[in-house]
């Protein structure tokens, strides 16, 4: 969809939670807040020690509270199922551990409700791969997963984002054609696509064209650099420039969220230089 330009008025940047795992809440975002980031995106591993049902309702209001008061909202939740808690796997063939995957996966979506957060991304990897069952068998019980949870999702205004994870990653669903056939086929509002630059590796097109091809369907996007690491280590801020060309060209106004898998220059600089970077890519378009 395309938005009047008048109306858009730049990205709006997030940066993911896990750099800072350890810190106070109001610490992070402050962090997070400091660097210029309108948003922070939560990976609730990172807040537990056996589950998310340890944030009770009190817990919670204090978490909006603490965004509220460092400026920033909540752009919603990533890396769902790692543990804690452990023994999670939405594609397993033992029904009675995708039953309480699919239990937990709805706390979840509670969760993200709850904190005012829009979208939930579902990569989790290790918690969907065929474990050596046939790939297809597989897929097969993450739509059926994805499936039971659309209804808790809509009634909680949260959407859940089926991320396209290359190979090296997980067997399940790696490229975005394979995860737009995958939402289509379950058919509800609650469950769309996002744009990650990272995990292409096994698109075939350009990052513009990827993002024209899919861009009705994308509520969210992750960048970093290519190898993971935070951006401005890379190339990135000239590589994605096509990329978020054609996410201004059509006035994308959802949020971009940096995400980075490198935690050793520690989370004040991986959000400041990836902030720098992000502005130095703004300034390259049209």
């Amino acid at each position: 969809m395309r938005r009047d330009a008048t109306s858009w008025t730049g990205f709006r940047y997030a940066m993911c939670n896990e750099s800072m795992q350890g810190l106070p809440f109001a610490e992070q975002c402050a962090l997070v807040a400091g660097a210029g980031y309108r948003g922070i995106e939560l990976a609730p591993f990172t807040f537990v020690k056996k589950g998310v049902e340890e944030l009770g309702p009190s817990a919670r209001a204090g978490m909006v509270k603490t965004m509220e008061k460092a400026g920033l909202a909540c752009a919603g939740l990533h890396w769902l199922l790692a543990p804690p808690p452990p023994g999670l796997h939405f594609t397993t063939p033992e029904a009675d551990a995708r039953a309480r995957t699919v239990a937990y996966f709805e706390a979840l979506i509670d969760f993200c409700g709850d904190l005012g957060g829009p979208i939930m991304v579902f990569g989790s990897p290790k918690q969907r791969n065929a474990r050596g069952i046939p790939v297809a068998q597989a897929r097969a019980y993450f739509k059926e997963g994805l499936l039971r949870v659309a209804e808790r999702a809509r009634r909680r205004n949260v959407t859940v984002l089926v991320e396209a994870l290359d190979k090296s990653q997980t067997d399940v669903v790696n490229t975005l054609r394979e995860a737009l056939e995958l939402v289509r086929e379950i058919g509800s509002e609650s469950i769309e696509l996002m744009f990650d630059f990272h995990n292409t590796a096994d698109e075939t097109e350009p990052f513009d064209a990827l993002v024209g091809a899919f861009y009705d369907r994308i509520r969210h996007v992750h960048v970093q650099e290519m190898d993971g690491r935070h951006l401005g280590t890379g190339n990135a801020v000239d590589a994605f420039v096509p990329g978020f060309q054609a996410l201004k060209d059509r006035r994308y106004d959802r949020w971009v969220s940096l995400e980075a898998f490198d935690f050793t220059p520690g989370p004040q600089r991986i959000a400041e230089e990836s902030m720098a970077a992000l502005r130095t890519i703004a300034a390259k378009l049209r």
